[in-house]
This record gives structure tokens, C-alpha cells and sequence, in this order.
């Protein structure tokens, strides 16, 4: 366990090493959340703020979780009642919030680069809960976790993600994290909702959802971001749902070992139906179960091991 990462930004600049090291600690916290006591002294004494600019309800329920079960002392932060909506900055909040000799941030923004910026300008661990269409790195490593947890291994795995990979943070962390564990990558999505260049990531492309889903080990499913969305890219979410949403027709085909993923909050009737979502093939109250184990793990890799 050779962690030496005072913050964790993203997967893109972790080495496989330290995602195994994440997912080896992960599995050993696993167990606690089964016990009647669910709690563990690692953090005792140390100060955790949930600094959340975004709407959350799985990621920021989560952490606050991990962290009380690790012992540690959390503070959830109200945007809308903070200085920030009088116009002080997210870094001067940040400065503000450290004074009070906290240990660790975990910040979802709206703004790609914004935890990486406030980790730049605090001594406090940082962990990225997600920011803009750059990267959600705990989302990802629990979907590892999980994958792991089904195959035993996830190299010469087969996943397929789609949806709005343009817009999504969570495509991009998986990207990289199935990547380096050895998985092979298709996206998959309507033209416009497909980055230019993705290719350069190493994963496939197609447009076709039929292609994506055969002999594919896990299809994950994206929820359209349209909250995001600058612009009108599809005709009509009816259309998406006929070409790109998994219902019970397009369930059939997948082959007998083939899991469903989604990183929720899933829009039933649109990228998910109803009664696909739950289906025994259907992992996706697992990777919430896991989530914690996961976000308990990066918390104590980062501040567990600080005098």
C-alpha cells in the first residue's frame, strides 16, 4: 500500500498500481459495512467537508457514510446559504474552510479543473466527486470494484458504454480505469453525443447499439446529461429511447453472462426500462453498496496515514 497521492483529481494520471491498491483496500473495508456496528476508528479525529456545488444524492450520501464509518467528523457544506452566493471564490471558500484545520475536501463542481484548483491552493487532502465533463473518479473505481467482484479479474473484459459519453464524467474515469486494468472499450451513442477523437482514448466507436451489446460482458448505461446540454442534440428523447434505450427486446440478446451497469439517477423509459433495471443481470444496487467501501478506501489512503 504504497500510497503517496495527497489528493485524488482523477484516473487519468493513476498508475494501474495505485487503482489495485484503491480496490485491495476497498475489499478489506467491505465487510464492515455487513457488521452490526458499522464502524472502524481509522479516521477518529480527523475533519472531512463534503463541498458539493452540484446536486448529489448517491455520491454525497456516500461519502458522508464512508467517512462516519472510518470514525471521522463530517461537515456537509450548503452552497446556498454560503458566502458564495454573495460572490466569494471557490478557492477563498476553501482557504475559509481550511482555517478551521479540516483534513480533507470532497468537491463536486459544475466546472471542470475545480477541485484541482482548490488542491492546488490548500495544504487539506482533495477528492474529486465529480466536476464538469472531466472526470468522476470514485464512480469509476466502485464500477471496477463491482466488475472485479463479478469476473475475478477485469483484463480481456469486454464493456460497452452508452449514451452521452460527450457530456459525461463518468464515461471518461471508466475509460480510463477499464483501460489500465486490461478491459477493452466500445462507446456507443447518437453522432452528436460521441466526442471527436474519443478513438484517441484506445476504445471503439460505433453508433449502432446492437453491435455495442453482442458478446459484450458489461453494457453500462449513461444517463443524458441533459442539464448540461447547451444545445439541442437529438430529436426527441422518444427517438433515443427506440435507437439507444436497453428494454426488453434488446435485454434478450445479450448473451448469458452479460451484466447491466448504470451510474444512476437512471431515467427509466429512456436509457433504462423499468423492468430491465430490475433484472438479476442488473448490478446496479451493487455498485451503490460498493460505493462506500470503495470512497472509505480512498478516504483512509489519503488522510488515514497522516500524523
Amino acid at each position: 500500500m504504497d500510497w503517496k497521492r495527497k489528493d485524488l483529481i482523477g484516473l487519468e494520471d493513476l498508475k494501474k498500481e495505485e487503482i489495485e491498491t484503491i480496490l485491495e483496500v476497498a475489499n478489506s473495508f467491505k465487510d464492515v459495512s455487513a457488521r452490526s456496528v458499522k464502524k472502524v476508528p481509522a479516521l477518529r479525529g480527523k475533519t472531512i467537508v463534503n463541498l458539493f456545488f452540484e446536486p448529489s444524492t448517491r455520491t454525497r450520501t456516500s461519502f458522508e457514510l464512508a467517512a462516519k464509518r472510518l470514525s471521522a467528523d463530517v461537515l456537509s457544506f450548503d452552497v446556498s446559504s454560503s458566502s458564495v452566493s454573495k460572490g466569494e471564490t471557490i478557492v477563498d471558500t476553501a482557504k475559509n474552510i481550511e482555517a478551521m484545520k479540516v483534513d480533507c475536501f470532497i468537491v463536486r463542481h459544475s466546472i471542470s479543473g475545480a477541485p484541482e484548483i482548490i488542491s492546488m491552493n490548500v495544504s487539506a487532502s482533495v477528492i474529486n466527486a465529480g466536476d464538469g465533463c472531466h472526470e468522476h473518479p470514485t464512480q469509476a473505481l466502485l464500477d471496477l470494484f463491482t466488475v472485479k467482484e463479478k469476473f475475478g479479474e477485469i483484463k480481456g473484459l469486454k464493456i460497452s458504454i452508452i449514451g452521452d459519453i460527450l457530456h459525461s464524467r463518468v464515461a471518461r474515469s471508466n475509460i480510463w480505469g477499464f483501460k489500465k486494468l486490461g478491459g477493452e472499450v466500445c462507446v456507443c451513442g447518437p453522432p452528436p453525443l460521441i466526442p471527436k477523437g474519443i478513438e484517441n482514448l484506445g476504445v471503439k466507436v460505433t453508433y449502432n447499439l446492437d453491435e455495442a451489446i453482442e458478446n459484450t460482458d458489461i453494457v453500462y448505461l449513461l444517463r443524458l446529461q441533459r442539464e448540461r446540454q447547451k444545445e439541442n442534440f437529438l430529436p426527441s428523447l422518444k427517438e433515443y429511447s427506440f435507437l439507444y434505450g436497453l428494454d426488453e427486446k434488446k435485454y434478450e440478446k445479450l448473451k448469458k453472462k452479460t451484466f447491466i451497469m448504470h451510474p444512476g439517477p437512471m431515467n427509466r423509459g429512456i436509457e433504462i426500462y423499468s423492468d430491465v433495471a430490475e433484472k438479476d443481470k442488473s448490478l446496479i444496487l451493487e455498485q451503490v453498496t460498493n460505493g462506500i467501501a470503495v470512497r472509505m478506501a480512498v478516504l483512509y489512503l489519503t488522510i488515514g496515514r497522516k500524523i
